[in-house]
């Protein structure tokens, strides 16, 4: 089972008029959600990082363009409505040009060794899984980047049933669990699509009990929410579901995921699924064989 979201250029740089910097992440275009990614819509979503606090109403500047980005509504948690002012045309221009979100430890790790931070052609290209199909993720399905058009074709000839569903990630996924108790986190909802010959092969698979290996955690969590409302048609909504110790798994059979941060929901996940016993001594293995974490990083088939 593979999430094939596909990851647009959704951080923009622009400025205050006082000449402070601002940097956004656009999230999603307002109005009903959908697979079909409207990138000249005039207003989004986004989460706002600037330097000092932003005021509704708020001009910013793009830099060498003409076009205006206007503050329209404080959402709370650094969220907040925007307006481009600009014409449709422009504004797809505008995102079209943006740079891929790429996690912020990979541009450090480039600073750190003296490579460009953006390379936004490299990022375009690599960030990306290569069924990546519908658009509006903020971040790639990283388990997925380890096949190839090759590979999935040989797993395909060996008789396994390959099946797609569309999870569009959003920030919250990333976001690290802060309070004491884990329970009292919650996960930001992100719109999902349950294809109708995907939900069909799923439930042929439960009732004839054979084993569904989910590509990331992000099919997962798809998977596991439907699971709780035993809607295997095809649909479309929200997903919420936070999966952590202890956990009843009623559809993931098995599991393809990298290596992931400390305290991060991600984690949280793979401990449920394999054992949080089991989930430490792999990581401390991985950890003196010196492979590679986090999103292009090493992955492990949990089942």
């Amino acid at each position: 089972m593979l999430n094939d979201a596909r990851v647009f250029p959704a951080r923009l740089k622009a400025r205050r008029k006082t000449g402070g910097k601002v940097e956004l992440l656009l999230i999603r275009p307002s109005g009903p959600p959908s697979l079909r990614h409207t990138s000249s819509s005039a207003r989004w979503t986004a989460l706002v990082q600037p330097s000092g606090k932003i005021r509704q109403g708020e001009a910013l500047e793009l830099p060498g363009r003409e076009a205006l980005i206007r503050i329209e509504r404080d959402l709370g948690s650094g969220y907040m409505t925007l307006r481009f002012d600009a014409p449709a045309g422009t504004v797809k221009e505008i995102i079209g040009s943006a740079h891929v979100p790429l996690p912020p430890y990979i541009r450090k790790a480039r600073r750190r060794s003296g490579r460009p931070e953006e390379m936004p052609q490299l990022d375009r290209d690599r960030y990306q899984t290569v069924y990546a199909r519908h658009t509006g993720a903020v971040a790639a399905p990283t388990a997925g980047l380890h096949f190839t058009r090759n590979l999935l074709r040989e797993i395909r000839d060996q008789g396994v049933e390959i099946r797609h569903l569309t999870l569009l990630v959003g920030p919250g996924t990333f976001m690290p669990v802060r309070t004491e108790n884990i329970e009292e986190h919650a996960i930001e909802p992100e719109f999902y699509h349950l294809p109708h010959e995907t939900a069909t092969a799923v439930r042929d698979a439960l009732t004839g009990k054979r084993r569904i290996v989910a590509t990331g955690t992000t099919t997962v969590r798809v998977l596991e929410h439907v699971a709780r409302t035993d809607s295997w048609s095809g649909h479309s909504g929200w997903a919420d579901i936070y999966i952590h110790p202890p956990f009843e798994f009623r559809a993931t059979g098995a599991l393809i995921t990298n290596f992931h941060l400390p305290r991060s929901t991600l984690l949280m996940l793979v401990a449920a699924f394999a054992g949080r016993d089991n989930i430490l001594t792999a990581y401390r293995e991985a950890v003196g064989r010196k492979y590679r974490f986090y999103s292009y990083g090493d992955a492990t088939f949990l089942y």
